[in-house]
């Protein structure tokens, strides 16, 4: 176990220029004296680990030092080739580097290692569109992973619904996101390329791929570019090293499903009804309901607060529950459910 941590620890260090005794605390899920033991352990096997006290001080390998304990065990092996997500990488236009990249994993595996990447792609297998939709790669989907990548600034049209007017964008490609089947992207508003309703310069946004019409790298075709040659360093955009793209996404997704819950009914609830909640609702809203709920009635019925999106969408998700759930109000929305009720019975009513 202290073997693997410190070959873990040389890697980190290999990987970047510094780190301190928090920074390796936190990664290795370890002490800050642990950390030190370790340095001092790799110190007294021969590995040139120089530790530099003070405010900015911490651990760093000196004289160009390279480990080559790199060595994979065979679950390490199949965990990376299940990193990839394959029709992700075609949608970018990356396959054939993925490919590349798994043949030359491969090769330099041991030979007992080889069947990894056969031995995980029997076990698992990603399926990110969701049921009933057949999965399009925006068009434009290559042209911004690149920019992405190669951190370039795009122009871009876009349209924010498919019935909304084209407007004109500059916009820093910071990352894509693929959420159940549709690629979005999340860029920063420049300062100058707001333009019309974009938002503040310096804000980050969220685009979905598939209404871009246009988007071509500054400088590529003349957009924004200055003559005389400055415009390789017009394409580029300095990128904000602290952005943390998974978190931004978890913080605007929970944002997003909170901005179209406008509206609120109140209901009861049987104890089976409300433990199903979750399962036809917006599982955030079915928890804070049930999490303000009062104490159950006599039959063990809750009558809880829901914050929906419509009393159209309400209608269709509570009527699933059937003769579990009462609706108690708004009344526009109590009397749609009286009258289905009404039209149950008289259908189920009827002699056969």
């Amino acid at each position: 176990m202290r073997a693997a941590r410190l070959i873990h620890l040389v890697l980190l260090l290999q990987s970047r220029a510094a780190m301190t005794a928090a920074e390796l605390a936190q990664r290795l899920e370890v002490s800050e004296r642990t950390v030190a033991r370790d340095v001092q352990a790799l110190a007294e096997a021969g590995v040139p680990v120089h530790a530099a006290r003070g405010r900015v001080g911490g651990y760093r390998l000196v004289g160009g030092y390279r480990t080559r304990l790199t060595g994979l065990g065979r679950t390490e092996a199949e965990a990376l080739f299940l990193s990839g997500v394959p029709g992700a990488l075609r949608d970018m236009g990356l396959a054939d580097a993925a490919s590349a990249a798994r043949l030359k994993v491969s090769a330099a595996l041991l030979p007992e290692l080889r069947g990894a990447e056969a031995s995980a792609a029997q076990r698992f297998h990603l399926d990110a569109p969701g049921w009933w939709r057949e999965p399009d790669a925006p068009e434009l989907l290559p042209a911004v992973a690149e920019a992405v990548w190669a951190d370039r600034r795009l122009a871009v049209t876009y349209r924010r619904r498919p019935d909304a007017a084209a407007v004109e964008r500059e916009l820093e490609p910071y990352g894509l996101v693929l959420k159940a089947g549709v690629w979005y992207l999340v860029a920063r508003v420049p300062e100058g390329g707001a333009g019309d309703g974009a938002g503040a310069a310096g804000a980050f946004r969220v685009y979905r791929v598939e209404r871009f019409e246009r988007a071509e790298p500054l400088g590529a075709g003349g957009d924004g570019a200055e003559g005389g040659g400055g415009g390789e360093a017009a394409e580029r955009f300095e990128r904000d090293e602290d952005f943390d793209l998974p978190g931004f996404w978890a913080e605007r997704a929970a944002a997003f499903a909170r901005s179209i819950l406008r509206d609120e009914v109140t209901v009861r609830l049987s104890p089976g009804a409300l433990r199903r909640l979750p399962h036809v609702t917006d599982r955030a809203a079915a928890e804070d309901a049930a999490a303000g709920a009062g104490e159950p009635d006599d039959r063990g019925w809750t009558a809880v607060r829901l914050r929906v999106e419509s009393l159209d969408v309400a209608y269709t998700q509570l009527l699933t529950l059937g003769p579990d759930a009462e609706v108690l109000g708004p009344p526009e929305l109590r009397d749609r459910f009286a009258a289905a009720a009404a039209r149950s019975a008289e259908l189920y009513g009827r002699a056969s």
